[in-house]
């Protein structure tokens, strides 16, 4: 387990991101359409998971625009935005806001969260994504792995994007 705060109260996850230099779970997820959106579709690229707890928040939305902004000089470069928001909530948010550089994931009918050790165990957003970043080379090898230790801040986008 790891422990995250949410507004200074402390949470714990049901386990530990994966490690830097070890193979990153495959995974499953829901894309905006409600195909599957899997590890095996984006092999060959490197991959940029932004987890976070639901689109409907102001720092979750962030983070969304943010790695749009920066994924569209990106090559060989596939962004998915993972939460357990439903699908449609992410489309219609994506849609609104113009975003097209992301993919958009949603752990609905998915074990996601507790592959990657990323849903919270405890508190009020228990079964929701703690917000994380994990980065991927082309082999779904892990290069970057950072869980927020505060819940409301931004991830650190700079060190996410310099291991790409």
């Amino acid at each position: 387990m790891a422990t995250v705060t949410l507004k200074g109260n402390p949470f714990e996850t049901v386990g530990t991101l994966p490690a830097v230099g070890s193979v990153a779970p495959g995974f499953t997820l829901s894309a905006g359409d409600l195909s599957d959106l899997t590890s095996a579709s984006l092999a060959g690229k490197r991959v940029v998971l932004n987890i976070f707890p639901s689109i409907d928040t102001p720092t979750c939305a962030t983070s969304v625009r943010k790695f749009n902004e920066q994924a569209a000089s990106l090559d060989n470069v596939a962004v998915v935005c993972v939460s357990a928001d439903l699908p449609f909530a992410l489309g219609r948010f994506c849609g609104a806001e113009g975003i097209d550089n992301v993919k958009v994931g949603s752990t609905f009918r998915s074990s996601f969260g507790d592959d990657y050790g990323v849903n919270f165990a405890t508190g009020p957003l228990t079964k929701l994504l703690s917000r994380s970043v994990v980065v991927l080379d082309t082999d779904g090898k892990v290069l970057h792995a950072e869980q927020v230790a505060e819940t409301a801040d931004e991830p650190n986008y700079s060190a996410a994007l310099a291991v790409l």
